[in-house]
This record gives C-alpha cells, sequence and structure tokens, in this order.
C-alpha cells in the first residue's frame, strides 16, 4: 500500500471516522461496539484458494477468495461498487457481516481491524485496489495501531 502521507488533520478530515476526530457534516463513528470475538480458523489442507460469494443483500462485498501465501492465508475481500461507494458506518457493519457470512473463518479481532481500516480509511488513499488483503498472520494490536501500520500491523505484505 502506498505511504500516507497525510498527519491526523489529515486522516479526520479524509476519513471523518476517526476515533476522537469528529467534524461537522460527519458521523460520528461508533466506538462502542464490542470487540469481534475471536474463533477458531479454518486449517488450510489445499493450496488452492477458495471462493465464497456472498449472498446478503445489498452487496457491499462481491467475493471472498481465501489464499496461502509464503507469510500464512489470507483472506482477500473484492468490494463492490456499492462497497466502494457506501459512506456510513452501518454500511461498514453491514459489509463486515457478509464478510463473516462468507468466510466464517475471519471472524477475529485482527482482522475485523484490517477490515474496519480498509473500509474507513484505504479506500480513499487506493480506490480502485481490485482486492483488501486481510492477513491472519498480523498481530492484534487494536484498531488505532492497525491505522498507524497503514492497515498492515506487523510489517508489509
Amino acid at each position: 500500500m502506498a505511504r500516507w502521507r497525510v498527519g491526523r488533520v489529515g486522516l479526520a478530515v479524509l476519513g471523518c471516522a476517526l476515533v476522537g476526530f469528529p467534524l461537522v457534516g460527519c458521523a460520528t463513528p461508533d466506538v462502542s461496539a464490542p470487540a469481534v470475538p475471536s474463533s477458531s480458523v479454518p486449517s488450510s489442507s489445499s493450496v488452492a484458494p477458495t471462493t465464497s460469494p456472498v449472498a446478503a443483500a445489498p452487496l457491499y462485498v462481491e467475493r471472498v477468495q481465501w489464499v496461502d501465501t509464503a507469510k500464512g492465508r489470507t483472506l482477500r475481500v473484492y468490494p463492490s461498487a456499492a462497497g466502494r461507494a457506501a459512506a456510513s458506518t452501518a454500511a461498514g457493519t453491514a459489509a463486515w457481516a457478509e464478510v463473516v457470512a462468507a468466510a466464517p473463518g475471519a471472524d477475529t479481532a485482527s482482522l475485523h481491524d484490517q477490515f474496519r481500516c480498509h473500509w474507513e480509511l484505504a479506500r480513499l488513499f487506493e480506490p480502485a485496489k481490485p482486492s483488501w488483503n486481510l492477513e491472519q498472520w498480523r498481530p492484534d494490536v487494536g484498531y488505532r495501531a492497525t491505522v498507524d501500520a497503514e492497515c498492515n500491523p506487523g510489517g508489509p505484505e
């Protein structure tokens, strides 16, 4: 991902969703939402990627795909046109529910924080990125630290 060369004010203006930076005309993010419970992650017995269509409407997520990489499993999330255009926190919550429905093993705090970072910020900086890659091997450092690491805590892809 390209380096985000903006300060806190720039992130607040672009994202409107960062905790502690409410702006006039921006929705206040839901910071009281409970943490995403961790669940066991399915083991990979195959190197071939698996793809699952998402069935909920409106479709914010076109599809998801588990892929094995040298560092571990990655969940590729392919946002739909509606997912790329949606701006509300509620839409982000619905989009995450679509991801979890299509890939139940994704329901971990770290993957949720990576998804939320992509939903709220990365798509503003890279709107045409084909997929948002959520890596299981990344540490659970919390949302703010995930944002500070440009959605990639623990190092680059």
